[in-house]
């Protein structure tokens, strides 16, 4: 039974296939093409590939629809607006990276575009192993409150941490990451490490000569601070989207690289209106600890996947509302 889902694949090998060439053809438009030259990203240009990248999304979960049935659609649905308002309470972070490095504004992209390229490996490499040891950890079938169960042990897990993270989201203080030193991110060590860092930025390089040394610039340790970033995040957003298909890594795969695809328009568009954010901690937290429980039910009650989807749609909505009508007040 919990094959079903890599059946459908098998019998649709054209989804992967375009799906593949897709990214490809895109990330060799985004990288050769559109941001040869880094550039300051204006709102125009990231509101238009923020519509570019959603559209994408949403005409590959069409297909899905067509090919594959509403249940599968529902569940990529969920699983993209999970990891989508995840990554924005994850962006913020990324601006605090920025500002405290002092990275010129033109450069943002290019760092953003190969934090991206990373995330991508290491979301495969999570998901595809995290169902694998999901199929894994399933335990024998026993009775419990007078009905047949099989609880996964991996599921469990994670439900009662996500419930924890909900909790903590909820009551996180606002000054938590501002006042954080990101010189001391494994990130910047690793860099550090292995290489000398130059004092200064060069351009858009990763690496430069002085006094016939070569040295990584501030910029390598920027993109590394970033990567790891995504990784802890990933500790939460991971976790989250196994509860909407635990058995089914394409649909996971698919559905979370097309949201991280779209982080560096978001982020452009982010930083500029923060305010209508203001109050999605608390949605995010609503949003984790409902994953949580529905992880911890699943084996006495199903959730359906439209039910989620309405869940997730209308906390996302509630607190984007809640923003623009109690702005939290801007602080320098």
């Amino acid at each position: 039974m919990q094959n079903n889902h890599v059946d459908h694949l098998i019998n649709h090998p054209g989804i992967l296939a375009g799906f593949s060439i897709l990214i490809i053809i895109m990330l060799l438009l985004d990288l050769g093409v559109f941001n040869k030259n880094s550039h300051v990203v204006s709102n125009k240009e990231a509101a238009t590939w923020s519509i570019v990248w959603i559209s994408l999304a949403m005409a590959f979960s069409g297909v899905i629809y067509y090919l594959m049935g509403m249940e599968q659609f529902t569940q990529f649905q969920s699983a993209y607006w999970i990891e989508k308002a995840l990554s924005v309470d994850n962006l913020f972070v990324f601006i605090l990276v920025f500002g405290f490095f002092n990275v010129p504004k033109h450069l943002h992209h290019k760092v953003l575009f190969w934090g991206i390229i990373g995330a991508l490996v290491f979301r495969a490499i999570f998901i595809f192993s995290g169902v694998e040891l999901i199929n894994m950890t399933y335990l024998p079938e026993m009775q419990l409150f007078g009905k047949m169960v099989s609880i996964n042990v991996i599921l469990s897990i994670f439900g009662f941490f996500l419930i924890f993270a909900g909790f903590k989201s909820w009551f996180s203080k606002e000054d938590d990451d501002e006042n954080k030193d990101f010189t001391k991110s494994p990130g910047a060590k690793l860099v550090h490490r292995f290489f000398k860092v130059s004092e200064n930025y060069d351009g858009d390089k990763f690496f430069t000569i002085k006094n016939g040394v070569k040295m990584a610039t501030p910029l390598l340790v920027v993109v590394a601070v970033i990567e790891f970033t995504d990784l802890i995040f990933a500790v939460d957003s991971i976790p989250a989207i196994f509860a909407i298909a635990p058995n089914d890594p394409f649909i996971l795969y698919t559905s979370n690289i097309f949201a991280i695809l779209g982080l560096r328009a978001l982020y452009f568009l982010l930083a500029n209106f923060m305010y209508m954010f203001s109050r999605l901690k608390y949605g995010l937290a609503v949003i984790l600890a409902f994953i949580g429980v529905k992880m911890l039910i699943q084996p006495f009650y199903h959730i359906s996947s439209p039910a989620s989807l309405t869940v997730v749609g209308s906390v996302l909505i509630l607190s984007v509302m809640a923003s623009l009508a109690f702005p939290v007040k801007e602080e320098k």
